[in-house]
């Protein structure tokens, strides 16, 4: 991965789409891929055994997220484009509600067959829809600072930034550079 660690904590679907920076794409190559993964340990299931092939199937869900949340936050309709390649993803690795027995009752568990790198991009397209889905989609906002593209579901109406601790402030520290520089 980059030297950028990637912004974490939003719907997973966001988190997706903001691997995809200004400055880079976080999610380059299976290593990228992998580390990402692990920092959304326990949003995914286990997907062992990505390769390069892998990558592509999740930059395709990245995209058509991407450009459907862009409409759905301004209170656009999404692309049918967008919306049939995400469902058509999700298709790609059917997902059952699997059933056992863990000794004291019944467990249920939801699993995707299929390759890997098909479950994981249809793991990341059912969030992506379940994200357009919630009328919160047009509360989605892209982080005020002047260089950073991030989106962000603010939890508070008067959040600015994709993360006070990285573009807040930045911004802050720039302003008093502003007010106070010499000359």
């Amino acid at each position: 991965m980059s030297d950028l660690v990637p912004l974490t904590g939003e719907p997973l679907a966001l988190d997706l789409i903001n691997t995809r920076t200004a400055a880079a794409d976080l999610l380059a190559t299976p290593d990228d891929l992998h580390a990402w993964l692990q920092l959304q340990a326990g949003r995914l299931p286990d997907v062992a055994s990505l390769d390069i092939h892998d990558v592509y199937p999740i930059h395709t869900v990245r995209e058509h997220a991407a450009n459907a949340v862009e409409r759905a936050r301004h209170g656009q309709r999404p692309d049918a484009a967008d919306l049939t390649a995400l469902n058509d993803l999700q298709r790609a690795a059917p997902a059952i509600t699997e059933l056992t027995w863990d000794g004291a009752a019944v467990a249920a568990a939801r699993r995707r067959s299929g390759p890997a790198g098909a479950r994981l991009a249809a793991w990341l397209a059912e969030a992506a829809a379940d994200l357009l889905a919630d009328p919160a989609a047009t509360r989605i906002r892209q982080c005020a600072a002047d260089d950073c593209v991030l989106l962000f579901l603010p939890a508070h109406p008067r959040r600015r930034w994709c993360s006070a601790a990285r573009c807040g402030n930045r911004v802050r520290v720039a302003r008093h550079y502003q007010r106070h520089k010499p000359g």
